[in-house]
């Protein structure tokens, strides 16, 4: 299998402690089929979608080739057509797309780059936004005009162009258009001194330098980087955290604002230390990690608690009903936990890309591959709709968005998944830290993985091709296994720890031999569901535990309980064990959780004292109601909002009777 380039390509001088694995190939499993749907759905129709959207036909005036109206009001659309680029170009170099349908999206890629390079003006620049509709406010509109937003997803899908197919024709439109931003950005006399609203041109400048070898990108990158914090974008509508803009990163001591922003830029802050060695920068990196993830990260790995902005919100404020938690800020978190991954070679960096590519991003997309959601609340009451960007009949999940960040970013993050799986070490070990079947490569090390994971805790690496050296396999022991929820076989014998060539260490288990092809390692991981307790802090979970298995988040929805029941009212009772249920018939659910509670009449005639002045009566009262107890069904959190439109929750109060 010859070297399949990803998305994060470090130089041979970069600093990290793992790299990305030069071979990854899913071949089934949960993954295996959201990616074939992607491929076979989501991508091509992509260009359906953005047809519709008329973000084709904005090029097209900006090209000069068609007449009429700027469609939408937004002016950052062309970023849209950048991530579906991207996603073409993954697909592309995916080993499972068939010759037909490589050809198809060989022709519409050839069509769009072509489309691109006619509208391209002569210096470089590329927004069709101000090109057609404000030529005289270019560069004039950096906090919310995206110029360099829409540059840094120009390059990014011509890194993956060039990485798959080893094409430049839209790398060549890509230079051009960073090239221009290089004679314009910069603290130089004559130079524009600022930074972009939205960062995102920062980790795809250090991307352009690792493809190019030049250095000016790189050094653009750190500049913008560098220049963020000091106050170069207006207040705006909610102040300077909200662009990250009120203080330089090096000195930060919080995320804030909106969610998209700060993770994006904070990637592009890894990046930058990875080829310039900038320890400060790393160092600023996990303290901001640390506290979102300690502090702000719901249960799914979903961030930003604000509708209104879009933002974090304050430490702990983690309301269901009304969570954010942006698809987009998920797709954000996997690229900044990578990131600190390969950086750093810890293993709670992967335990979180894990918790969010399961849960808070697996929600944005559902099981047909057309259909998206923008927010992913952690629950729906009875009789409500899910929130903001929810379809006109109150259904969850809808075919685009007036605002089409997320659908896109999708189809790219799903399309290049296979890369975000296995990493090399220094000593050309092969580190798994995500698991999924398919094959994995890095150093002297080639595995094919058998697994049903996240279903079953089995995992079955097969080694197929090893170097002569002594070499380490290296496998994560998730975070929710605990100490004694794990075993694992080299060739069916036992692993002891501490035994020889096995050492556990933070998270990781490291198996250093002579490997043959046709060893077999075999770790078991013990999945049963669990029960979790939320931060003493978060006053909105107070009273409520959610239900784990593995790293999926479970759910329930009303289609889970009798007609009539009303999920508001319901209450899990912690005393009755949890069970796995595999004769579940929820779509795309092969073991879902058994619980039990009872759905209890409120009251309803306004506010009580407490405590009652009869505690008694209290008492008679509350049995007189007559709460059932039952089991019911929870299923995983991303898939939920597949069967018929009702409440939903993932916290449920404990029953205290």
């Amino acid at each position: 299998m010859p070297d399949r380039l990803g998305p994060l390509l470090p130089t041979a001088a970069a600093h990290g402690v793992l790299r990305p694995a030069r071979e990854a190939l899913i071949s089934g499993g949960l993954w295996g089929d959201r990616r074939a749907v992607n491929a076979e759905t989501t991508v091509p129709r992509g260009y359906d979608r953005l047809t519709e959207a008329g973000n084709f036909h904005n090029l097209r005036l900006a090209a000069g080739t068609t007449t009429g109206d700027y469609v939408n009001f937004l002016p950052f659309l062309d970023s849209d057509v950048y991530k579906w680029l991207e996603a073409v170009a993954w697909q592309l170099g995916d080993p499972a797309t068939g010759p037909e349908e490589a050809a198809r999206l060989e022709e519409r890629f050839a069509e769009v780059v072509q489309l691109l390079a006619d509208a391209q003006d002569e210096n470089g620049y590329l927004q069709s936004y101000y090109q057609v509709t404000r030529p005289e406010r270019r560069w004039a509109e950096l906090d919310w005009g995206h110029e360099l937003y829409c540059a840094g997803h120009l390059i990014q899908a011509a890194v993956a162009h060039v990485r798959t197919t080893g094409r430049t024709e839209l790398l060549t439109v890509a230079r051009r258009f960073a090239d221009h931003v290089d004679q314009v950005f910069g603290s130089g006399e004559g130079k524009l001194d600022g930074v972009c609203g939205h960062p995102e041109i920062e980790t795809a400048l250090v991307e352009l330098y690792r493809v190019t070898d030049e250095r000016r990108y790189l050094d653009l990158a750190r500049y913008f980087v560098d220049r963020r914090g000091h106050g170069l974008l207006p207040d705006g509508r909610f102040g300077p955290e909200y662009w990250q803009d009120h203080a330089p990163v090096r000195e930060a001591d919080r995320v804030t604002g909106h969610a998209v922003r700060q993770l994006y830029l904070l990637a592009g802050v890894v990046d930058v230390y990875a080829e310039s060695g900038d320890r400060e920068l790393l160092t600023a990196s996990e303290r901001l990690w640390e506290e979102m993830v300690g502090a702000r990260s719901y249960l799914t790995g979903g961030l930003g608690a604000h509708h209104s902005d879009e933002a974090f919100g304050d430490p702990y404020e983690f309301p269901s009903e009304r969570a954010y938690t942006e698809t987009c800020a998920a797709i954000a978190a996997v690229h900044f936990s990578w990131r600190l991954l390969l950086a750093t070679g810890r293993a709670r960096y992967a335990d979180h890309l894990e918790r969010v590519l399961y849960n808070g991003f697996l929600s944005g997309v559902a099981l047909d591959g057309e259909h998206y959601s923008y927010v992913n609340p952690l629950q729906v009451r009875d009789g409500h709709r899910p929130g903001a960007h929810a379809g006109d009949n109150g259904a969850y999940r809808v075919r685009w968005f007036n605002c089409a960040c997320c659908p896109p970013n999708v189809m790219r993050l799903l399309a290049s998944l296979p890369h975000a799986m296995a990493a090399g070490d220094a000593a050309g070990g092969l580190v798994l830290h995500q698991y999924a079947a398919g094959r994995f490569a890095a150093g002297g090390l080639a595995v094919e993985v058998a697994t049903e994971y996240p279903w079953r805790g089995s995992i079955e690496v097969r080694v197929v091709r090893a170097a002569e050296p002594e070499v380490s396999l290296t496998l994560r022991l998730p975070h929710w296994i605990g100490a004694d929820g794990w075993r694992a076989t080299v060739n069916g014998q036992p692993v002891e720890e501490g035994g020889p060539g096995a050492v556990v260490d933070d998270g990781w288990l490291r198996l250093t031999r002579t490997w043959r092809p046709g060893d077999t390692v075999l770790l078991e991981l013990t999945l049963t569901p669990r029960l979790t307790a939320p931060p003493s802090r978060a006053d909105a979970l107070r009273g409520s535990v959610a239900v784990e298995r593995g790293p999926l988040v479970y759910c329930t929805e009303s289609a889970d309980h009798p007609d009539g029941t009303a999920l508001d009212d319901l209450r899990l009772d912690p005393g009755h064990p949890l069970s796995d249920d595999t004769a579940t018939t929820a779509p795309g659910v092969a073991v879902a959780v058994r619980a039990t509670g009872s759905a209890e009449t409120p009251r309803t005639d306004g506010w009580w004292a407490y405590p009652p002045a009869d505690a008694d009566a209290d008492a008679r009262a509350e049995a007189e109601r007559g709460a059932e107890v039952r089991e019911f069904q929870l299923i995983p959190y991303h898939l939920w909002g597949h069967r018929e439109q009702g409440a939903m929750r993932v916290w449920l109060p404990v029953h205290q009777g």
